[in-house]
């Protein structure tokens, strides 16, 4: 199903959805559990006034996106879901005021959870880490590849 909806997948994750608009995230490359973004820097997502650094808060969000879009490449069809149960993120160094790139990759996949690492990166500089546990939900599970293609 990938292959045939990265364009559908791209296209709700970077244009439907209010808050990626908002920050204008882009889909650089997009693959069966994995995804990497782009997301440029604008003064409206400053966190720390004094040294013109990212809000922390703004880089979870986007590692939280990337989960998301991570699992969309699993679903099935339109009615399939997928919700945050717990996200963790490491900072490792304050975000200057550029674009950060942030990849994610599936590291568990089972019947109903799936579980997503990434990394957010600025020139090449790992900025923060962190883990995101989903509840995924298949409406129609009978669509499912029984070949272990999930794994």
């Amino acid at each position: 199903m990938l292959q045939n909806n990265i364009e559908i997948i791209k296209f709700t994750f970077e244009e439907s959805i209010p808050m990626h608009k908002f920050l204008g995230l882009k889909i650089e490359l997009l693959e069966k559990n994995f995804v990497r973004i782009q997301v440029p820097f604008r003064q409206e997502l400053v966190g720390d006034f004094r040294n013109n650094r990212w809000h922390g808060g703004v880089i979870a969000t986007v590692m939280d996106s990337v989960g998301g879009i991570i699992g969309a490449t699993h679903f099935t069809s339109l009615e399939d879901k997928i919700s945050t149960i717990d996200l963790r993120v490491d900072y490792l160094r304050g975000a200057k005021p550029e674009a950060i790139m942030v990849e994610g990759k599936i590291i568990r996949f089972g019947n109903r959870i799936l579980v997503a690492r990434m990394k957010a990166f600025q020139n090449d500089v790992l900025i923060a880490e962190g883990k995101g546990v989903y509840n995924f939900v298949r409406m129609n599970p009978k669509k499912v590849n029984t070949n272990n293609e999930n794994e």
